[in-house]
């Protein structure tokens, strides 16, 4: 008797259990692999100096650049040329100043190692598992720019122009498979960005969507046209004089 009891609880206990699945689904790149590439060209254009340009009409010539995040390495440049006073033109016959632009290398690298034991193979089909103690796996980032600026008229160079390179990295360590604890560049940036005054809400959008109705221009009151008296046009107010006959 007492084991039925114990059955019967064992099934019913087995049958209030329950499982869930949670589906996770992530983007084509990871933000890891764009923040490397972001911050690697960040940090390759703070080695370029635009000041010589402030208040001039420049043209930024982008045809010979390549890569991945094209758009953000040639955004970028504008950005930094605006910033230092600069006149970006559409046209380069309206341009005082030529700017022209080339990308090496844009593009990210990963290298894995750990401490343990891998995994071996003995005889008779039997494997011993890998058992990894301390993992390290490291992410790189690396960016390659070349500038020259030439005179629009001339034709000359305007300075001898040069090559930026800048590598960001992130390093990801598991301890007896915790982790990962993570540092690098781009770590740092994150931090910065998202914790003191950097995280300071300057503008946030209202939790609820509400619209107000557009306002109507308020209706005119019609009035009779006016009327106008001259010495060949007779108005319907003007009467006739009246004759009277002599006796």
């Amino acid at each position: 008797m007492h084991r039925a009891h114990l059955f019967v609880c064992g099934f019913v206990t087995f049958g209030l259990l329950g499982c869930a699945a949670t589906k996770t689904s992530n983007t084509a790149r990871t933000a890891t692999e764009q923040l490397l590439i972001s911050n690697a060209v960040d940090q390759a254009l703070d080695k370029v100096d635009f000041r010589a340009f402030c208040g001039r009409t420049v043209y930024l010539d982008d045809k010979y650049v390549d890569c991945i995040d094209k758009q953000y390495v040639i955004s970028s440049v504008r950005h930094r040329i605006l910033h230092q006073g600069a006149i970006l033109v559409e046209k380069p016959e309206d341009a005082e100043v030529l700017v022209e632009m080339r990308t090496g290398v844009v593009g990210t690298d990963i290298a894995d190692s750990f401490l343990g034991i891998p995994e071996v193979t003995l005889p008779g089909m039997l494997t011993l598992p890998e058992v990894r103690v301390l993992t390290r796996q490291v992410q790189t980032g690396t960016a390659k720019i070349g500038i020259v600026a030439v005179d629009a008229k001339t034709k000359k160079v305007l300075g001898e122009g040069g090559m930026t390179l800048a590598r960001s990295d992130t390093n990801s360590w598991f301890i007896a498979g915790m982790g990962p604890f993570k540092t690098g560049t781009i770590n740092g940036e994150v931090d910065r960005m998202t914790s003191g005054a950097a995280a300071y809400r300057r503008d946030q959008l209202p939790s609820s969507v509400v619209f107000s109705a557009p306002e109507r221009e308020p209706e005119m009151p019609l009035t009779p046209p006016a009327v106008q008296y001259t010495d060949t046009t007779q108005t319907s107010f003007e009467q006739e004089p009246t004759q009277v006959a002599n006796p």
